[in-house]
């Protein structure tokens, strides 16, 4: 797997979301976690590029439960929200 350009085409994907705010969320996710993530997390968060903004931002503050697809370690540490830089 070249995760280069696996890399490269999930920050597009992450950084033009659709709003400012879930492009810094999702893509502020990505950048701070992407190279320590397994193969199994890329996958993860492959999925997760294909669900709503709304939902995910909702999990990821805890608004709404995430579904079992998503619930776990991976949105546990989207949750925390330290990867996001407020200028």
């Amino acid at each position: 797997m070249d995760k280069t350009r696996i890399y490269a085409r999930l920050r597009y994907r992450a950084w033009h979301r659709g709003t400012r705010e879930a492009d810094f969320m999702i893509g502020g996710f990505f950048d701070r976690y992407h190279e320590q993530w397994s193969d199994a997390d890329i996958d993860w968060f492959e999925h997760l590029l294909t669900k709503e903004d709304v939902d995910i931002m909702a999990w990821a503050m805890g608004r709404e439960a995430p579904p079992p697809p998503f619930d776990g370690p991976m949105m546990e540490m989207m949750q925390r929200l330290d990867y996001i830089d407020i200028p």
